[in-house]
């Protein structure tokens, strides 16, 4: 089986209704995955997209805020979901397909603006999310499992538009950079984007603040895909959708690709 994957903090899936219908007319993942989608689950429009062939689906709602959705065109059932960090926040849900392959789609608080948890009570709730997926993937190593989703840190130099700038910023502390690789290494996880994309800067997310994003680029790479070691072999295909950052009302992140053969 064969089957491509796509991962896009959506930014509101029913403000942004029409570009996910976009995306899976253009593009077609077999599978979709959705952060921030603030909204209820009755309140998604799954029924459009079901409408187009994503019929399947697996999530965690919340109004206003959070929020993951995982859109399939194959059957899959709901594998389970957690409240790291007792936070009460939809940042978490994992399917599992017809071929036994666990999708985890995951929400990683953002933080805050102060790099400082005795000040910032967001960026002490974001490490301690970290920890506790670290702890969990420790003690449940995952097999035939794929992680994506925004994990809001940019973990590698050449994940940033300037590494230095970047360092006491929220998202490429080395404090969240050594959380991130704890909880990677925890569960062997291989960041496929970067196996298939070895080499030079890359971005999934532009800030709103900057109206020239493109020509400015100063980007970040937030989105994630990983898998785990026992079918890390079989991903390919790892891409981003930059032009999705430029359509229209668009999200402030851009999808981000990988295909697996399993």
């Amino acid at each position: 089986m064969t089957f491509s994957l796509a991962t896009w903090n959506i930014n509101s899936v029913r403000l942004r209704e029409a570009l996910v219908l976009k995306l899976l007319a253009e593009e077609g993942p077999d599978v979709l995955c959705l952060q921030e989608c603030k909204s209820p689950v009755d309140k998604m429009p799954l029924e459009a997209f079901a409408a187009v062939g994503y019929g399947h689906v697996v999530a965690r709602g919340q109004k206003g805020y959070n929020g993951v959705a995982i859109l399939s065109k194959f059957p899959m059932q709901e594998a389970g979901s957690h409240d790291f960090a007792s936070l009460g926040h939809a940042r978490h849900i994992a399917g599992e397909l017809e071929n036994g392959v666990t999708v985890h789609n995951f929400y990683v608080p953002a933080g805050g603006d102060v790099a400082d948890r005795a000040v910032n009570e967001k960026f002490g709730q974001k490490l301690d999310y970290l920890t506790e997926m670290r702890d969990w993937f420790r003690d449940n190593r995952p097999e035939k499992s794929i992680l994506v989703g925004d994990l809001n840190i940019a973990p590698r130099e050449d994940d940033v538009w300037d590494h230095k700038k970047l360092l006491k910023v929220v998202s490429h502390t080395p404090i969240e950079v050594e959380h991130l690789a704890d909880t990677q290494d925890a569960g062997g996880w291989v960041d496929i984007t970067r196996r298939d994309i070895p080499d030079g800067r890359l971005y999934s997310w532009w800030s709103y603040r900057a109206k020239d994003w493109d020509g400015a680029d100063k980007g970040r790479r937030l989105d994630h895909v990983w898998a785990s070691p026992d079918i890390a072999q079989a991903a390919h295909s790892s891409r981003i959708l930059r032009s999705a950052r430029g359509w229209e009302k668009p999200s402030d992140h851009a999808p981000v690709f990988a295909s697996f053969d399993l």
